[in-house]
């Protein structure tokens, strides 16, 4: 049988439409479900499907594999996947990096990924043969697995909350809030392929041990990561997290400030306006919550629907991007956004991603 070497990040999108965290995908996307999910967001049965699911190959690749009715996907040299070729084909990626990232600017990093990929898509059913193994594996759980949890501790309202950042309180503020109003909250940190600057693995899950071991109620959360590239397409990110918590078993899912952002590529709450549209066709309910920040007036972490100070000479906002440099800077955050015992946990990790992966 033909066979084709995968690199890590194609086997963990492998991975997830194999354990059916990208459903109802069930291989990668040929041209007519990319044209279709680039134009419509939507597959073309009507499914919402917001961001292309990709597998490259060079020109030689898809020579090769043109005329193969099955393709052995391996990884390391050993068999992962089988694959089932339907068709080959080239895109416009300008023309497409519009559509999916508002921008055909190299300098946002979604866009770079993008252009960077091997010139031939190639489309096609898949089957997932064996679960990929690396070193942040054991932090991941399946969407079956996560299902079995919340039906055994009888959670019935599940929170889902995507991050790729360090805990501080402004997020910390979120979680409490769905927990309000939810039996239980999903907390995963996506760690797969992120650009430099943004915080390690290690980094993220430290801080989320620390923050879920000692100042949320253990029984109410689960913490699982989601190993997969990040997009940085903001709005229509925001949609496709949206799904991938629900395959999960999330019933409603947090959409808060810039999700999925970058630089100043999109609005604020743009993601907000995005996933209106497709209100009662996701499948999950969102949440769509306004960024906190510290009000000394109000003395709290509050946001601009229950603060009066909101754009206030005082009022603190809390970033990623901000906490980042604080550390990266050497200081040590003010315990009013992010607590002393998150800061104590990543001593003696890596905390951020020196280059591009």
């Amino acid at each position: 049988m033909i066979s084709l070497e995968l690199d890590r990040d194609q086997y963990l999108e492998l991975e997830k439409i194999g354990l059916g965290a990208f459903a109802p995908l069930d291989g990668f996307m040929n041209e007519q479900q990319f044209r279709s999910v680039v134009d419509d967001m939507r597959l073309p049965g009507g499914a919402v499907f917001p961001l292309p699911v990709l597998l490259s190959v060079t020109e030689a690749e898809a020579a090769r594999l043109h005329d193969a009715g099955e393709v052995a996907l391996t990884f390391g040299g050993e068999t992962v996947g089988r694959l089932w070729p339907s068709d080959f084909y080239r895109v416009d990626r300008p023309a497409a990096a519009k559509q999916i990232f508002r921008t055909d600017d190299r300098k946002h990093p979604g866009v770079a990924y993008f252009y960077d990929l091997a010139p031939v898509f190639v489309g096609g059913r898949v089957e997932l043969l064996k679960r990929a193994r690396f070193d942040i594996s054991a932090d991941e759980l399946t969407p079956s697995e996560t299902r079995a949890i919340f039906a055994e501790r009888g959670w019935r309202r599940v929170v889902g909350f995507q991050t790729r950042n360090v805990p501080h309180r402004a997020h910390e503020y979120l979680q409490r809030v769905a927990l309000e109003h939810a039996d239980g909250l999903f907390v995963q940190p996506l760690v797969g392929r992120k650009r430099a600057g943004d915080y390690t693995p290690q980094a993220v899950m430290a801080g989320y041990r620390a923050l879920v071991g000692g100042f949320l109620p253990r029984e109410r959360v689960v913490l699982g990561i989601l190993s997969t590239i990040m997009r940085y397409a903001g709005p229509r990110e925001a949609v496709f997290h949206a799904l991938i918590r629900r395959n999960y078993g999330c019933t409603h899912f947090i959409v808060g400030r810039d999700h999925a952002g970058v630089g100043d590529w999109y609005g604020l709450y743009d993601a907000h306006e995005l996933t209106r549209r497709f209100d009662g066709d996701l499948g999950i309910q969102i949440m769509r919550l306004h960024g906190p920040y510290f009000c000394p007036d109000c003395d709290g972490i509050v946001t601009e629907q229950t603060c009066p100070h909101y754009g206030g000479p005082a009022t603190r906002q809390i970033s990623g991007t901000d906490m980042r440099r604080i550390l990266v800077e050497g200081e040590k955050p003010d315990p009013r956004l992010m607590r002393p015992e998150i800061v104590a946990a990543l001593r003696g990790v890596p905390l951020f991603i020196e280059e591009n992966q």
